[in-house]
């Protein structure tokens, strides 16, 4: 099963080239469904307009070598590592389901566009599956279903799931046809069993991921990373976000700027310590 390609079986059922316009087609749900969904939360807009706001109230200039490291410092922290989780159970599941969704993706475009595949491409396809499974259930069943925080039941749908149901669903589908067909039950048209229904389950499903981009969660994918460098470049240039600066309130300057922290707090206000850090997040 894992050493072989699961779509050179379904060349008696449909040409290579019906796959490969499939994939396009694929891509090209992916491009429309962002740039509809670009265009309907205005998203681009925001962080030009945002980026301008915030040049504005720069301190300082952002020289480009350094904004290069911290694009550097972005890919690495944010996008590789996903570093901005502080919960460790909900980064592992991040990460899982991230590096197995790009594995899938592109062991998939390989098996069925190349010409030969080796038995490692092979294998990486289901170890790329089996870490979406992990990662899409983790996710699933322990943070985004935390019924002792929410109540919340893990049949209970809405808009926003679709991304991460249609996720993992594929995912299984597509190994339990792959075990199904690796068993020797045959892909013949008239071959109505259980290979050919998990095979139509894996093809909704994958569709529905790719076709829901407008309503689901897939374009922040590419929307995280910009956002993460643009704070990053915001922190560097002193404008801050446009968000006010953490100011010391014991400090005589600050509360003859703001006559409100010591009329509430009076002149030495007491350290109001960690907060909402002191205790860990038990739920998401």
């Amino acid at each position: 099963m894992f050493n072989t390609n699961p779509f050179s079986e379904l060349t008696g059922l449909m040409s290579p080239e019906v796959m490969q316009g499939y994939i396009i087609l694929m891509a090209i749900l992916v491009f429309v469904g962002t740039v509809l969904d670009m265009m309907h939360k205005k998203s681009a807009k925001y962080f030009f307009e945002d980026a301008k706001k915030a040049k504005e109230n720069a301190t300082r200039t952002v020289s480009t070598g350094e904004k290069a490291g911290l694009a550097v410092a972005t890919i690495a922290n944010e996008v590789l590592t996903s570093g901005e989780f502080c919960n460790m159970k909900r980064r592992i599941s991040h990460l899982l389901t991230m590096y197995g969704f790009i594995i899938f993706i592109v062991t998939t475009a390989i098996m069925i566009f190349g010409t030969e595949t080796s038995a490692t491409v092979a294998m990486l396809w289901h170890v790329g599956a089996l870490m979406l499974c992990a990662g899409g259930y983790s996710f699933w069943f322990v943070i985004r279903v935390d019924v002792a925080a929410e109540g919340t039941k893990w049949y209970h749908l809405v808009r926003a799931d679709i991304f991460i149901v249609s996720l993992f669903t594929t995912a299984t589908f597509a190994l339990i046809w792959s075990y199904l067909q690796s068993k020797g039950a045959g892909y013949a048209v008239a071959d109505m069993g259980w290979t050919t229904l998990f095979f139509a389950l894996f093809i909704v499903s994958n569709t529905t991921l790719f076709a829901s981009v407008l309503w689901s969660k897939f374009a922040h994918m590419f929307f995280k990373p910009a956002a993460a460098f643009q704070k990053r470049v915001a922190q560097a240039d002193g404008s801050n976000l446009n968000l006010p600066g953490d100011f010391d309130l014991t400090d005589p300057a600050v509360q003859e700027r703001f006559p409100d922290i010591p009329q509430y707090m009076g002149k030495n206000p007491p350290n109001m310590g960690p907060g909402i850090r002191r205790e860990s997040p038990n739920h998401y």
